[in-house]
């Protein structure tokens, strides 16, 4: 049985556990009852984390559980109100989504008050002055825009960045938090994306 197999059947298997038509699933998330269907026969390589979240929490099963990412059914199940699962993003290729199965390295359990869609470890220490050091890990609320001077993760020709973001006349400053690097001056039409904006810090001590 591959990956995406086994989640197909431990997502049927949930539901029929919890006496769910997959008319009821499908009415209770907002999906339709052919995309419910298809995600029980396996097909679920596009499958996005929220829409998982939702399941999992429908089925009160632990969702790393239902992404076949553990074999503990209950074990820091992270449907309760109090926690949320966030994807710790690795690699990301240009033109992939971000939480595309392929950058996901782990997923961290944080206060469900945090408003994180995904996180990212730092690399370096041109945040410094910000207490963000290298190896930290940074959550991300994701949105496409930021207003001048919230710390956001821009990426840039497919690699993701942490840093100030303003925008300007004449294009975008990403300005770092260590007077040892420059500023990174951004053409207007340079091929730049907004990831989301910086909402907590979880600092790593090395």
């Amino acid at each position: 049985m591959n990956e995406f197999s086994k989640i197909g059947v431990r997502l049927k298997t949930s539901r029929e556990q919890n006496d769910l038509t997959i008319k009821d699933v499908a009415t209770r998330i907002g999906l339709s009852t052919s995309t419910i269907s298809r995600y029980e026969n396996g097909i679920v390589e596009n499958v996005s984390l929220p829409t998982m979240q939702m399941l999992a929490g429908l089925y009160k099963v632990n969702v790393l559980w239902l992404l076949g990412k553990s074999e503990d059914k209950h074990e820091r199940t992270i449907n309760k109100q109090s926690t949320i699962s966030v994807p710790l993003v690795g690699t990301i290729a240009a033109g992939t989504p971000i939480l595309a199965e392929e950058n996901i390295e782990r997923y961290f359990n944080i206060d469900s008050s945090i408003k994180a869609d995904f996180c990212l470890r730092i690399k370096g220490d041109s945040m410094i002055n910000e207490g963000i050091h290298n190896n930290d890990i940074v959550f991300i609320h994701q949105q496409p825009i930021l207003e001048n001077g919230e710390i956001g993760a821009i990426i840039i020709d497919g690699e993701a960045t942490l840093k100030r973001f303003y925008k300007t006349d004449t294009g975008i400053v990403l300005q770092p938090a260590n007077e040892k690097y420059a500023p990174i001056i951004v053409d207007e039409n340079s091929n730049l994306i907004i990831a989301g904006k910086l909402s907590a810090i979880l600092n790593i001590k090395n």
